[in-house]
This record gives C-alpha cells, structure tokens and sequence, in this order.
C-alpha cells in the first residue's frame, strides 16, 4: 500500500471545520503505523497536538521522532506486542513535541488488518491534561445533576426531554423515562403551560435566559393540592454556536408559595375588616346597616350573600324557641355576579319561616357559626327554604356554605348568610373568623340602629299625641298646620304648634321649641302645651301668658324653651303678639311684599326674671301670618338671614290655598336628612 494513500490533508478545503462535537473539543489525533514503525497515516489533528505538518512525518520511523531516547526501549517493545498479539494499550506516555519539549499525552493502540492482510498500528491520542479535565468536568456535571437538590431537565429544539435528573422525578413524581422522547407539553402539570413553552422558544430563538419564572399547578403526585415552581431557563450550544436545545431548572418553592398566600389573605382579611369599620353601620338604620354588611362581604368573602335578622328581635321580643323554627326577616341580598341562587334567596323586606332543621335556624339557635365545607345534595336541603329553592342553588353551583350569628350585647339578632359558587375555595376556618368580625360590628350597629328607632318611634308617637287636632277653619281664620320630625332619632320631640279657641271669637296661635330632644323634649313639650291652654283660658294678654309660662318653664331642669304667643281678635283684625326668643311670625298680604315682623325678641322661657312686651299687628282680609320653628329655616351651611329671604320668597302669593302653602315651604326649605323637627302653623284671615 502506497504512503500517500494513508494522507489526511485539509488542503482541498477552504477552511477547517468548525468543532462540533467532544471529539473536537479533545481534538483528537490519529496516526498509524507499518509493521516497521514508519508513520503512514496522519491527521490535522495529530499536527495540532505533535507540531509536525503531514508532510514532515509521512513515511519517517515514529519513535526516533517522537519518542525521547530514554523510552525508546520500551516503546519499542510495546508495538512490538501490539502487534504480535493484537492485544491494544492504553495509557499515558510523555511524547517529544516539535518544539523540544515533552507533552504527557493519552493513548489507546490497537492492531489493524486492511483488505489484503497487511498489518498497521493504529494510535489515538489526546493531550493528557485536556483529556483529564473534560474528565473531570463530565464526572462533575453528572454528579452535580445526579446529586442536585433543583429539578434539571435537559430538551431538544422540539423541546423534547433528553435528561431529567432524579430531583424533577421527585418534583413532579413522574419517573425519568417516562419523560424521555416526550414532549414538554405532555408533561408539565402547570395550569399555564402554554405559557411556559412559549418562553422556552423565546430563549431558544434569541438565547436570553429567563429566570425566576413562576408557575403553579396539580403534580401527579399530589393532584388534590396546588403547588408551585420557579423555573430558569436558557439555551444550550456546542462549542461552535450550533443550538442544542435547552436546559430548565425547577426549584419547588411551595411552602413559600402558601406563606405568600397566606400572607396575602391575612392582608385582605384586615384590609376588609379595616373597610367596614368605615362603611358599615354609617347611619342608624337596621336597613341600611344591613346593606352595607352585604356590600362589603361581597366578593372577599363570598359570592353571594344574605342578611337575615328574626323578626322577634327587630320587634324587641324574646319569643323564639330552641328547637322550632324561626320568622326571619330579610334585609339585604347581593351577589358578586349575576346567579340564579337569588331566586333562592328571600327579597328584602319579606318575612320568611325556617323550620328547626334549617342550618339557619341552627345558627341562631346555637349562637355559633356553621360552617359546611364541601355542600352536598343533602346539604342543600337544610340551606335552602324549599325544594325549589334548593334546584337552585344547586344549578348556581353552590358549593361551600358558611352561616354567622348577628350576636349584640349576647342576643342573637339574626345571621350572615354566606355562599360560594365562583370562587373555588370552601370557606375554612380563617373565613369563619373573618365573617365573625364582619357579622360582630354589623351586629352592634343593627342592634344600636333598632333600639334608637324604638325609641324615635315612642317619641314621635308621643309628640303626634300631643299635638293638637284642630278644625281647619276658625271665626275668621282659615289654618293649616304641619309638624316633620326630624331624621336623627334623638332628634325628635321638642317643637309644637297649638291653635286654642278663646272667648269672643278670638283665637290663640301658638308656635314654640323645647330645646331638648327624644321622649324627655316631648313630654316637655306637653306640660307646657297644657299649662298654655290653662293660661289662654283666663284670656290673658300674651305677655302676661309668657310670663306664667317662664315661671313654670324655670321648674323643669336642664331645660330652655322659645315660644311664640299670638291672639287674632276678627272683630278688629287685629293680632297682639308676644315673643319668648322665638323666630320672627312672617306676615304676607295683598299686594304688599311679604315680612318678618319686627317684635320684641324677649328671652327664652326658663331664663327667669325678665319682662316680656305685646305688640299688635293688622291683619286684614286675605292676611297670611305664618309660625314656625327653627327647623324650617336654620342649616349648617347657610346664614340665617339668607334663609329668612328666602322663606319671604315662598310668601308672594297669600292667595294660595294653605295646604299648598305649608307644603312649598317644607319641600322648599327642608332638607331630608336635617337633624332638627319642624313645627308649622299658617293662618289667613277671611
């Protein structure tokens, strides 16, 4: 066989290959041998690794070149047994490089045959010390992967799995070959998987890594809880830049996951809890405490929620037994989201009956709150009112179920009706703390809210009682009177009005202001609306009539009152009036702009020792005196004075008829939500 035809030469192409794989990073040399040891097959790589050319070495004896004469010996007598034997060797020999210096370098030689018998030996070598450190690297690699806490996984460009290390096997508890060959989508048990790989294929495209990604889901190992992963990833290439695939790192962080849950939960719990101290029980109003406690648990706390309180206690009784069932009273219904389980529910304001196995009743009943996890078919039964109502809370998909007592002062007031259909989670034993909080504040308004309606109830019941149930028309009068309590409860029950009969035709008007209020206020109001009779009756002159009642008025303590005392003679037209630091009577008459009359101011009732003055004013046919308490005119954002003007605007018609009169000042004047009562009285002479 010719010398030449054993040449390995690049010459005929224009560059050398890029390296691509572990050979090439080894860069590893083949020479071979004739039976006398001339070199008749050499690599580019044998150049690199000896510093000899092909041209240099082809057909010269190897071992004088290469071999330093110290080792000649035995070298020799190792091809020599390769070759009568054809037993190969390995191992590591110091070799003379072109430049004169010894280079330690690995060898695996063997003996081989070509297609007409002829004998070669044939040598593979690498630089030892290269070939010690990929060794070293591989073995670290693998044990770094073996023995890595973290999930690594290593995919293809079809992002197939290659490798998976024993870490992501107890990760995502899918044994290693049955990832291999598999798609990642096959796999993964993320909810946004698609996600996932969308990310992977923008790190394989531009070779950024992304890190830290974090992602959730149900392993197959543990499919009843969720878990979650951060994952890392970035690009793998040869040496040469060729792209291999890329590797993913996964790291289980759901402890961490549930702490930041959890944490995030306790911050929304006192964020809501933080809410309805503001929001709930603005005003005192069971109705629209109610509604506010609806509001606010809808949807951090459920989707969909009732306020429900006994009708016995809105009514202040204790009638309820242990064991029978209940009249509830609904109050406020809202749900997060449209849902038929409204049409379970009972619409505000309707009164409903719970038989004593309803879980609603039970709650009242027990004081404590029930909690049902995971609702059942058979758990609808006892929450729902009826058959009918429990179909639908079934098809709303009604699937946990929470009820909290309304509890104030110990008394059970009624309960937070609690359910959960969109949201996913049952309601557990945080939820059940958190709607106590919610249900414990909502209870101390609605319980405040009932006791002041009672109370405003009783006392506007007694003032109306002891306002006067005059005839609209008198000898030459015609009146009309109104009397609008105030919004606040502990407003009511300091203004009246009177309209007394006196001898001779002439008629007393009567217009005053205890400045109190609730069922004291009242019954103030009604000792000295009696002793006004009393006094009209001796047809006594105003101030004189004034004068009796600050002497009463200084026995009631704590109390202070303005009264304002007319008497309207129709045989003369005129009227004498009296005033005890009451608001100014306003006068309107044909033709002529209307007036507040300009009378002595006199001091309240119950100061003591002061004078009060009679004046006398004209009042002819057609003439309009109006009365009325502070209430109709004073505001807190508005000067008295201005307020007066307008009052005198409400006046430039005394023709009209008096009903509408009275109505046009308090719709013109009065605000709904003003905290003082009014009292009124319009009289027109005929």
């Amino acid at each position: 066989m010719a010398v030449d035809s054993f040449r390995a030469d690049d010459d005929q192409s224009p560059e050398r290959p890029r390296p691509t794989g572990l050979l090439d990073v080894l860069s590893v040399a083949a020479v071979a041998l004739d039976t006398s040891g001339r070199i008749v097959f050499w690599t580019p790589q044998a150049e690199d690794l000896f510093g000899y050319a092909a041209e240099d070495v082809l057909g010269r004896y190897a071992a004088q070149l290469l071999v330093r004469p110290e080792h000649l010996q035995a070298v020799v007598s190792l091809f020599s047994e390769v070759l009568q034997t054809g037993r190969g060797w390995a191992g590591a020999f110091p070799i003379r490089h072109k430049d004169g210096s010894s280079r330690l370098t690995e060898f695996r030689t063997m003996r081989l045959l070509d297609d007409v018998g002829d004998v070669y030996a044939l040598g593979i070598a690498a630089d030892h010390t290269l070939l010690q450190r990929v060794e070293t690297d591989l073995a670290l690699c693998e044990r770094l992967i073996n023995q890595s806490p973290i999930g690594l996984a290593l995919l293809d460009p079809d992002l197939r799995y290659l490798l998976v290390n024993p870490a992501l096997e107890r990760i995502d508890g899918v044994p290693a070959e049955q990832h291999i060959g598999r798609r990642l989508r096959e796999m993964l048990p993320f909810f946004d998987v698609g996600t996932v790989e969308s990310c992977l294929r923008q790190v394989l495209a531009t070779g950024l890594p992304l890190l830290d990604q974090y992602h959730v889901g149900l392993p197959p190992s543990d499919p009843e809880h969720e878990h979650a992963w951060s994952l890392s990833f970035y690009r793998l290439e040869d040496p040469g830049g060729r792209v291999l695939g890329a590797a993913a790192s996964v790291v289980d962080v759901t402890e961490r996951h549930h702490a930041a849950a959890e944490a995030d939960r306790a911050r929304r719990r006192l964020a809501l809890i933080a809410e309805a101290s503001t929001r709930v029980g603005t005003t005192l109003e069971v109705e629209q405490t109610a509604r506010e406690l609806a509001d606010i648990a809808t949807p951090g706390l459920a989707d969909v929620v009732a306020v429900d309180v006994l009708d016995s206690a809105l009514a202040l009784r204790r009638a309820r037994h242990p064991d029978g069932p209940e009249l509830f009273r609904a109050l406020a219904l809202r749900a997060a989201h449209p849902t038929v389980a409204l049409r379970a529910a009972d619409p505000p304001g309707d009164l409903a009956s719970y038989g004593g196995d309803r879980l609603v009743t039970l709650c009242v009943h027990t004081g404590r709150p029930v909690l049902v996890r995971r609702v059942g078919r058979g758990d609808l039964a006892r929450i729902a009112r009826d058959e009918e109502a429990g179909d639908y809370l079934a098809r709303a998909g009604v699937h946990s179920y929470l009820a909290v007592p309304l509890v104030a002062h110990g008394e059970v007031l009624g309960a937070l009706d609690l359910k959960r259909t969109r949201n996913p989670l049952p309601f557990d034993d945080d939820d059940v703390v958190l709607a106590g909080e919610l249900a414990g504040r909502a209870a101390i308004a609605i319980d405040n809210a009932r006791w002041f309606q009672s109370v405003r109830n009783t006392a506007l019941t007694l003032q109306r009682s002891l306002l006067p149930d005059h005839s609209a028309h008198h000898t030459g009068l015609e009146l009309a009177s109104r009397y609008q309590p105030a919004q606040a409860t502990s407003e009511v029950g300091g203004d009246w009005y009177d309209v007394i009969p006196l001898a001779d035709d002439k008629t007393a008007l009567v217009v005053g202001d205890v400045m109190g209020n609730g069922i004291d206020a009242a019954a103030t109001m009604g000792r000295l609306r009696t002793a006004t009779c009393a006094y009209a009756d001796l047809d006594l002159a105003p101030d004189a009539v004034l004068q009796h009642l600050d002497r009463i008025t200084c026995d009631l303590e704590h109390y202070i009152v303005t009264c304002l005392y007319a008497v309207f003679d129709p045989r003369t037209r005129r009227c004498t009036i009296a005033n005890a630091g009451h608001m100014p009577p306003a006068l309107a008459r044909p033709g002529k702009a209307a007036e507040l009359l300009d009378l002595p101011s006199g001091a309240p009732l119950g100061v003591g020792g002061v004078e009060f003055e009679t004046a006398t004013v004209e009042l002819g046919p057609g003439g309009l005196l109006v009365l009325y308490t502070d209430g109709l005119v004073e505001t807190r954002q508005h000067p008295i004075d201005d307020r007066l003007e307008v009052l005198l605007g409400f006046l430039g018609d005394p023709g009209r008829p008096l009903e509408e009169t009275c109505d046009q000042l308090l719709h013109g004047l009065r605000n709904p939500e003003d905290h003082d009562d009014v009292a009124l009285l319009v009289a027109r002479a005929l």
